[in-house]
Order: C-alpha cells, then sequence, then structure tokens
C-alpha cells in the first residue's frame, strides 16, 4: 500500500510557494515540507484542514492511494 502526496502540484496549480502556505496556515515549512516530500507516517486531521482550506481543495486533492503491484 503507498500514499502519494500531491502537496506539490496543489502548490503549482495555486502558484503558490510552500513558505507562503506555512504562513497562512500556520503550519511549520518543515511539516509541510515533509509532507510535501512524503516523509510523514502521519497528518494530523487539523493540518490537512488548514492546507485545503487554504488551497480550497479537498484531501483527495492532496493524498493518493496506490495499489502495490503485488496488489493489484
Amino acid at each position: 500500500m503507498a500514499i502519494i502526496t500531491r502537496l506539490d502540484r496543489m502548490l503549482a496549480d495555486r502558484k503558490m510557494k510552500l513558505n507562503d502556505l506555512a504562513k497562512k496556515t500556520g503550519v511549520s515549512n518543515v511539516n509541510l515540507s515533509k509532507l510535501k516530500t512524503g516523509n510523514v507516517k502521519a497528518v494530523r486531521f487539523s493540518t490537512l484542514e488548514a492546507i485545503c482550506k487554504t488551497l480550497n481543495c479537498q484531501p483527495g486533492d492532496i493524498l493518493e492511494y496506490v495499489a502495490d503491484e503485488e496488489e493489484a
């Protein structure tokens, strides 16, 4: 099972930089960077809510499930 983060794509679509998102959401730049690169084990709902509110998107626009080849 793989969860892919699409935060980089959403930021590009909105023409927004990670630093700007950090300022607008109150989420640290480090945490957003980890989420952007997929180096996280968990995401707080409050963080996800702040990101979605700021980017005017749905959680599914940021997170995507991709089945492993073995499962497919």
